[in-house]
């Protein structure tokens, strides 16, 4: 019997043109030969068209509409009341498949919680990539704490109900567990790399550097939000005018004056958003991966989609306060600090400037990604439910 594949997302398919675990999970899942149909299942601030549309790449994507297009309204994901009614077209939709194939609900983030319990669902799978009730800026106020209660509430009531969850660090896993009661049921699986996409091309993207520029450039690649640390930064690029820092990706900081006083530097530049076909020809001019976290809680539990993807095209990279991610440093390779002072930062730059074109380096570091393919990630997973 086939298998359709409900995949609870936290936004639309082409949402800041990034593509995330989720995304990649799902084409994986479309790929697969058990499968009859891959849902996408998403809310959104406002809904434009049809609610249920074929995206090109097969995968079916149906929106939920906010209860308000503003941000502060998305606590309505969350709370049965503001969501319930606009499920039913959906269920409805599924009950033609219900006795025909087998139902698979994953969840990828804590919305639509009682969705588990409106369906009599083979299996309830739970993908947690993120501390999702934890503010990703780190700072604590009173309507942080009702979102956090609120989110930490429907987290809890998906984990009850799902018959397997992973987690993308140990530290996810350690929280899951202790919440479901059991270790049993709960595995952790850390995220992958399109190891072909990023290893097989030397394609760089033109007229983004400054015209003769010939220095060191250290890139970001991914979702610019607050959860960096732009002052450190900011401070590095002073220090080094002859280096060349690089943010390749979407604003997620809404204005954040800390991200707009960095580029202010003139060795600091932002491409913005771009499409994620293009992402190997940006990290083809880098030199050396950045990772530049905060100190937060929200970042114990992260570990970074890019790691692997810099790794696979060859790229040394520096991490800041990802604890996830400590057990890959090696020499030449990876280099994890936990701090938040410039001058060690720096220093750990200018140790892996050194090794940047050694051939030895480059191939223990696509040799390191390419053990962290994808799809031997999913195909792991699956097996497991």
């Amino acid at each position: 019997m086939k298998n359709v594949h409900i995949i609870v997302a936290t936004g639309e398919w082409e949402q800041d043109q990034l593509r995330y675990r989720r995304h990649r999970l799902a084409e994986f899942l479309q790929r697969h030969p058990d499968t009859k149909e891959v849902i996408w299942l998403c809310p959104a601030p406002m809904v434009k068209g049809n609610v249920c549309t074929k995206l090109a790449n097969g995968i079916i994507q149906w929106t939920v509409q906010d209860l308000l297009p503003q941000k502060v309204f998305r606590f309505g994901r969350y709370i049965n009341g503001f969501y319930k009614k606009k499920l039913a077209p959906f269920l409805l939709y599924l009950r033609e498949f219900q006795e025909k194939y087998t139902l698979q609900l994953w969840y990828t983030f804590p919305g639509f919680p009682l969705l588990a319990e409106l369906l009599n669902w083979n299996r309830v799978i739970y993908d947690c990539s993120d501390l999702w009730a934890s503010p990703m800026n780190g700072k604590r106020s009173i309507p942080a704490v009702v979102r956090e209660n609120i989110i930490a509430g429907a987290e809890d009531r998906i984990i009850q109900r799902a018959d397997v969850i992973f987690c993308t660090s140990e530290y996810l896993r350690t929280k899951i567990e202790t919440k479901a009661g059991t270790a049993g049921k709960v595995f952790t699986f850390e995220n992958g790399v399109e190891f072909d996409l990023f290893a097989n091309t030397s394609v760089q993207t033109e007229n983004i550097l400054p015209a003769g520029f010939h220095g060191t450039v250290l890139g970001f690649i991914g979702g610019i939000k607050p959860k960096l640390d732009f002052e450190l930064i900011q401070e590095a690029a002073r220090k080094k005018r002859e280096w060349l820092f690089l943010f390749v990706g979407p604003d997620g900081t809404k204005d954040h004056p800390a991200f707009k006083h960095l580029l202010g530097e003139r060795n600091v530049v932002w491409t913005g958003s771009v499409p994620p076909s293009e992402v190997p020809k940006y990290m083809n001019l880098i030199d050396i991966g950045i990772m530049p976290y905060k100190s937060s809680q929200y970042n114990q539990a992260v570990f970074p989609l890019k790691l692997f993807e810099f790794l696979a095209a060859g790229k040394s990279v520096v991490g800041m306060n990802l604890p996830s991610t400590k057990r890959y440093a090696e020499e030449s390779i990876y280099t994890y600090l936990d701090t938040d002072n410039a001058d060690q930062f720096i220093g750990a730059c200018e140790q892996l400037e050194g090794c940047k074109g050694q051939e030895e380096s480059i191939r223990k570091r696509k040799k390191l990604a390419k053990s962290k393919n994808w799809n031997e990630v999913f195909t792991e997973m699956f097996r497991l439910i």
